[in-house]
């Protein structure tokens, strides 16, 4: 297991399977970008609610989410606040930074004494979590929040507050997750994660999404992480030269236009 107060490093590419990733060009045709896994009987992430559908939104939820805007969806695109935080390579947001999606999936876990940081290749961001370190002030907020963690027995427990709620930081959107990236947050979220190391190359890594002003309940994913020791980091350059969100705007008003005969 993690020791705690000795230096390792752990890399795990995603694997949504009790089945060790394979990886077959011909089907996939994406190369190192996407790992593909081993068909399985699984139908969802969610182990609870146990129907493995998410809970549903409470009218503020529901209220905040109207409100959201993303790349994803089909709207007008006029400003920098159409686009969620992904989309301006702010971050993913938590859980999904912890979850599979179409490219970039590897996790790097490295130890030290007193911490634990966890590397994310998507938008390169990197988690730094204190282990039996003190509450945080209340008034300090941030995108990611602010990681705690213990050990309860060989399971490292996460617990991470603080969150600013701003933008879709939860952000859920991942393989088989709706397409829009409109899943609002509040400060009062609080993410539960608990990392169980279930052999020499795996781990299986559950959380848990606790935010009472947007969710009617918690809800719990789960899902088994393959260590690859071969597995390199690529470059997330995000938007290329920085010009998504510019070309997406004036793409938005020319399509307008022309339909207006402008």
């Amino acid at each position: 297991m993690f020791n705690a107060g000795v230096e390792r490093s752990y890399e795990f590419t995603f694997a949504n399977s009790a089945d060790t990733p394979v990886y077959d060009a011909t089907v996939y045709a994406l190369d190192a970008w996407q790992n593909g896994v081993r068909p399985n009987r699984r139908t969802s992430l969610i182990v609870d609610p146990p129907n493995g559908r998410l809970p549903a939104l409470t009218a503020e939820g529901e209220r905040r989410r109207a409100l959201m805007r993303s790349g994803w969806m089909e709207i007008p695109f006029d400003k920098v606040s159409d686009f969620d935080n992904w989309d301006r390579c702010v971050t993913r947001g938590l859980p999904a930074s912890m979850l599979p999606a179409y490219y970039n999936n590897g996790i790097q876990i490295l130890q030290a004494p007193g911490y634990v940081v966890i590397r994310l290749e998507m938008i390169h961001e990197a988690r730094v979590i204190t282990i039996d370190a003190p509450p945080v002030d209340a008034d300090a907020k941030a995108w990611f929040g602010y990681s705690r963690g213990h050990w309860e027995g060989d399971t490292l427990v996460v617990e991470t507050t603080n969150f600013s709620g701003q933008g879709s930081s939860t952000n859920i959107h991942t393989i088989g997750s709706p397409p829009f990236n409109n899943t609002p947050i509040s400060t009062e979220y609080k993410l539960t994660e608990r990392f169980t190391r279930t052999g020499p190359d795996t781990l299986t890594y559950q959380a848990t999404v606790d935010d009472p002003v947007i969710w009617t309940a918690p809800w719990t994913v789960e899902l088994p992480w393959v260590r690859d020791e071969s597995y390199e980091f690529f470059e997330y350059a995000c938007h290329e030269d920085n010009k998504m969100i510019r070309d997406y705007i004036t793409t938005s008003r020319a399509e307008r236009a022309k339909q207006a005969g402008e």
